[in-house]
């Protein structure tokens, strides 16, 4: 794509949160009747997306590294482009 090798962690940030809030918007964003129990709601709901959320980052995260790396550029390799 031709984003510097240097930026390789800003991608793989993007990638990263990318994934991580879409599980966990997924999850948190049931419906509630009333603020107290959106507060109990969104309490749990973190929780859960917390616990869901550890497992699949620590695995996903050397496929995710690796993707960024790909997207990316070293900088001898961008001078020659």
């Amino acid at each position: 794509m031709g984003i510097s090798r240097r930026y390789s962690h800003f991608v793989f940030g993007v990638i990263q949160s990318g994934l991580t809030s879409l599980i966990a918007a997924g999850i948190a964003s049931f419906p509630a009747q009333s603020l107290l129990h959106f507060l109990q709601h969104w309490t749990v709901s973190w929780l859960i997306a917390w616990a869901a959320m550890l497992p699949i980052v620590v695995l996903a995260a050397p496929a995710i590294r690796a993707l960024s790396l790909r997207l990316t550029a070293e900088p001898d390799e961008e001078a020659a482009n």
